[in-house]
């Protein structure tokens, strides 16, 4: 399958925004990279940087502006600006203060870029897919989020490092929300060919219950973990952005675990939340019926009301 040299748009030229467009850069992925963010000069020392790599890297052109006309006619727009979440601050405060930043910025995205399909990163992710994607007008498999795919590489790492094995031989998915509320789900996940439930490998141990609960924990926490030591995370967001956009802008028709508009989805509907989905270039092309347990469902759907709860409080 050939690669399509399309443009990628990413607004918010912050910690994640920038590290996005480098991991692009570095993958060969999109032969054009344009960055916008209000503050001029963060954007433009940002481009400047990026653009002294470019020898060391497959050609591309990257620039950016404080001026949003910088994404037109781009193919996919990440939005990965936003408010982030202070001490203190409920999640239901910051859906708001970034709900209210999208109803003005989808719009404007779309008057610059009409054909583009919308990939949102900022938090509360799951939340603010379901608003770019009704204030947008747009087909639901143009605009979703990176959802649980970060979440997902987590858990995989988290598996692996238990079983001492490596982490791209592990196949597993957290479904639901990027938050509180994700389910892992343990009866589909294997390494290799053996389900993770069976693992009783020589050298290599066996899975616990307490063992699945400390994964859980770990992948709940990591981000907390990681923004109290450096104030962000940016370098595994950006390589798990840089895979979705591989999959759009190379129509690869990947599976990904990423957050979209779920209709009768084991009796989920009206809700954005993860479910394993094939990518390809115009977007979502399908959800997939993941095997599951009855705790595994309950759970998928408790994330779902949780998530529409947050929605409802929004006005939509």
């Amino acid at each position: 399958m050939g690669k399509w040299q399309g443009k990628i748009g990413i607004v918010g030229a912050g910690s994640v925004g920038a590290t996005i467009a480098y991991a692009c850069m570095v993958r060969g992925i999109g032969k054009h990279i344009s960055l916008f963010d209000v503050v001029k000069s963060r954007v433009d020392a940002e481009v400047l940087d990026l653009n002294h790599g470019l020898q060391f890297v497959p050609m591309a052109k990257v620039n950016g502006s404080d001026d949003l006309n910088v994404l037109e006619n781009s193919d996919v727009i990440v939005v990965a600006a936003g408010a982030r979440q202070k001490p203190g601050q409920s999640r239901i405060e910051l859906a708001g203060i970034n709900a209210d930043m999208c109803r003005t910025l989808i719009p404007n995205l779309l008057k610059v870029a009409p054909d583009a399909t919308i990939l949102m990163v900022t938090n509360p992710v799951d939340v603010l897919t379901y608003v770019a994607l009704k204030v947008s007008g747009q087909p639901s498999n143009r605009v979703f989020g990176s959802g649980t795919v970060l979440d997902s590489s987590r858990f995989r790492f988290l598996l692996a490092q238990r079983c001492a094995v490596a982490v791209q031989s592990v196949r597993a998915y957290i479904l639901g929300e990027h938050g509180d509320t994700e389910v892992p789900i343990w009866s589909s996940a294997n390494i290799g060919t053996v389900p993770v439930q069976s693992w009783d490998i020589p050298g290599h141990g066996t899975l616990t219950a307490a063992d699945e609960k400390e994964i859980l924990h770990g992948v709940r926490n990591s981000a907390e973990m990681i923004i109290q030591g450096k104030g962000a995370t940016n370098y595994a967001v950006g390589l798990a952005l840089s895979d979705i956009l591989e999959a759009l802008l190379w129509d690869e028709r990947r599976i990904l675990p990423v957050s979209s508009l779920l209709t009768d989805y084991r009796g989920i509907s009206d809700v954005c939340i993860s479910v394993p989905s094939i990518v390809h270039h115009r977007g979502i092309e399908r959800l997939l019926p993941v095997p599951m347990n009855a705790e595994e469902e309950a759970a998928l759907r408790a994330s779902a009301d949780s998530i529409r709860n947050v929605i409802r409080t929004l006005g939509f």
